[in-house]
């Protein structure tokens, strides 16, 4: 195993950010990281860096000790005393890792012991340092170097460094020569839009009334904008993550702001100061206007020192803000080196396929693709961020399908900037050239070129014609239109790929330490026999296309001969038509989830299965089954799960839950575009 030791080269790093980064980072090579913060300094109920360990990494980090326990035995004299406390606890997170990181203390000039006691834990441990540096200031490689020799000085072992807060016209490359030969792990660029506290934070922080609550805890403040001129003067300044702050008898403003909310512009909030209100006429007429989210905040300050105080807010993340930071760990992760990491650590003969791995090649694998996804619920507004994204991230080339204008406007309401190079489509430029193919490909029904032209205008239809025409390699598809909406054209226009007779699907479910597939969990309502065996079949060569090993458990209400009934009857037969047609696949059945999960479990149910205990691809019997278990799972363990990813057509089609997230369709695009990718059977 081995110890890395994150210490600050001074004041304010983000040390807390880059630490967990870095748990991040390492987790998405697969290896299994443990986390300690031997000494809190938060001054609130809850360590946040062990908070966000355990909640975001999923690591069982230990409690802290508080700097009074600290204080208190420095000022005894017990030093050795208290390395051993914080030796004794760090190697309690140690137990079943590969890696343990450590956040070491922040520098604080109110405690001159910091930076020595930084070191005498990192030489207690054997561990080696990583120096976390603000990149803001000039003059930063020579305070990293400085440093570095301190600690060198002190019998420490130096890894390398990381500079975060690092501007736009940052030299990494000469900063990195400047270093010698200290590695550089990592540069961390600034990005403000990380640094935006919700409107709730921003509530709390100025202990404010709530007068109508909105979506204050989704909504994040970017930008102040204080009503000291007439609306005319600030219009331009109604923009997607403002906080507009003004006196409630500025009638003006409160119109100029209905106005703007009316037009779908994703305002932070509205915040009324002189603990005023806004006229119950001027309510009374803009509350169709205001009733879409905009939250709206009273405080009994003026207006100049409540401006000034919410520019005093902290930039901490908040405890429950675990959106956030879990945005900025995917940041930092993403910036670090990981070939640099990876050096310094010996890796495991084997690694698991954690879910930060899994997500980790899934976008990797994508971006290697490099498809090109039809999105044809173009003006969607979490379809024009996920695009955004995938764009940004070059994780594919996405086409949204709609009116150019209407994109835009949705997008600019939601303080989105669209990329020059992100693909828009009208679909009237392009539906005619799809009229004659798609007659041609329903000739056998009798289609005709009107009733063709009439099923283009649905932007699902075209979006899968293009895809029937090579002209994409991918669609994606059911964030406002229902399964069937997005599987029927496929089913009529793609058709199953050779070998296979129906279409199914898997869920990949994100579990604390590791991936599984559940399958068919959207699709067939109560497959026979066959279709099952099928389905097994298709599930396994999924897993398998995404690095998890494949070991498939065909679900039942009993185990093994010890139940009967037609249910487990068409088990059975499943299980040994799948194993006819791949013998050398792991497979068993039936099995009891238990059986097939639990390893206790399964010594007492099926002692000589080589699946039972250790499955990684449940196949369950019917869509009542499958559905109802995944849902369970996913809410009461409050596990991830990615999909449904469809299973067997030519080429690849993906439906959407009508609730996903942002991050859930920009999954969905990558596995479209791995899928795109796999070799023709």
């Amino acid at each position: 195993m081995q110890t890395f030791f994150l210490a600050p080269t001074r004041q304010n790093v983000g040390l807390t950010s880059v630490a967990l980064g870095v748990v991040r980072a390492l987790q998405r090579q697969g290896l299994r990281v443990g986390f300690a913060k031997p000494v809190t300094q938060d001054d609130t109920a809850t360590e946040r860096s062990v908070h966000f360990a355990r909640e975001i990494c999923q690591v069982s980090a230990p409690n802290a000790l508080t700097t009074a326990q600290v204080v208190a035995r420095i000022s005894a004299g017990q030093i050795d005393e208290l390395l051993e406390d914080i030796v004794s606890l760090c190697m309690g997170a140690a137990e079943n890792v590969d890696v343990l990181v450590i956040e070491g203390l922040h520098t604080d000039p109110s405690f001159s012991f910091t930076t020595r006691l930084n070191a005498d834990i990192a030489r207690s441990l054997q561990a080696k340092m990583v120096l976390v540096a603000s990149a803001q200031d000039a003059g930063v490689t020579g305070e990293v170097k400085l440093t570095a020799s301190q600690f060198r000085a002190a019998g420490c072992k130096v890894a390398g460094t990381i500079f975060n807060k690092v501007a736009a016209d940052f030299d990494a490359t000469a900063a990195a020569a400047a270093l010698d030969k200290l590695p550089l792990w990592g540069v961390i660029r600034n990005n403000p839009a990380l640094l935006a506290p919700r409107t709730l934070d921003v509530a709390r922080h100025l202990n404010a009334d709530v007068v109508v609550e909105g979506e204050i805890a989704q909504r994040r403040v970017l930008e102040t904008v204080v009503a000291a001129r007439s609306a005319a003067e600030m219009i331009n300044r109604l923009n997607p993550c403002a906080l507009v702050v003004s006196a409630g008898d500025r009638d003006d403003v409160m119109l100029a702001t209905a106005l703007a909310a009316s037009r779908g512009v994703q305002l932070a909030g509205l915040l009324l100061t002189h603990d005023s209100g806004i006229d119950p006429r001027i309510m009374e007429l803009s509350a169709k206007a205001l009733d879409n989210g905009l939250p709206i905040l009273r405080v009994k300050g003026d207006t100049f020192s409540t401006a000034a105080a919410i520019s005093r807010i902290s930039p901490a993340v908040a405890a429950d803000d675990t959106e956030r930071m879990g945005q900025v760990l995917d940041s930092v992760a993403e910036a670090l080196n990981a070939e640099a990491l990876l050096a310094s650590v010996k890796m495991p003969s084997s690694t698991r396929m954690s879910p930060p791995a899994f997500r980790y090649q899934l976008i990797q694998k994508a971006r290697s693709a490099n498809k090109r996804i039809v999105l044809p619920e173009g003006d969607e507004p979490r379809t024009i961020k996920a695009a955004v994204i995938c764009e940004e991230k070059g994780i594919a080339r996405c086409v949204l399908l709609g009116k150019p204008d209407a994109i835009k406007a949705v997008a600019a309401a939601q303080g989105v900037t669209l990329p020059d190079s992100l693909e828009i489509l009208d679909p009237d430029s392009i539906r005619e050239q799809y009229v004659p193919p798609m007659v041609e490909l329903r000739k056998s029904k009798g289609l005709t070129e009107g009733q063709a032209r009439d099923q283009l205008q649905d932007t699902v239809v075209l979006g899968t014609m293009m895809l029937a025409q090579n002209d994409v390699d991918g669609l994606v598809s059911g964030a406002v239109h229902t399964t069937a909406s997005t599987v029927r054209p496929a089913l009529q226009l793609i058709k199953t790929a050779p070998g296979n007779s129906i279409v199914s699907s898997v869920f990949f479910m994100l579990m604390p330490d590791q991936v599984l597939v559940y399958g068919d969990c959207a699709i067939n309502p109560d497959p026979n026999a066959q279709e099952l065996a099928e389905i097994a079949l298709q599930s396994a060569a999924s897993a398998q296309a995404f690095g998890i090993d494949p070991k498939v458990a065909m679900i039942s209400y009993s185990t093994g001969t010890s139940g009967q009934g037609a249910d487990v009857e068409k088990v059975k037969e499943a299980t040994a038509i799948a194993k006819e047609k791949a013998p050398e696949l792991a497979l068993d059945g039936p099995l009891q989830y238990d059986a097939a999960s639990v390893a206790d479990v399964a010594r007492s149910k099926a002692p000589n299965s080589q699946v039972a205990g250790q499955a990684t691809v449940f196949v369950f019997p019917d869509l009542n089954t499958g559905n109802t278990t995944y849902k369970a799972v996913q809410r009461s363990a409050n596990v991830v799960s990615v999909g449904p990813m469809l299973q067997g057509l030519r080429k690849p089609v993906n439906d959407l839950s009508r609730g996903a997230l942002v991050d859930d369709i920009v999954f969905t695009i990558a596995l479209t575009a791995i899928q795109a990718d796999a070799p023709a059977k």
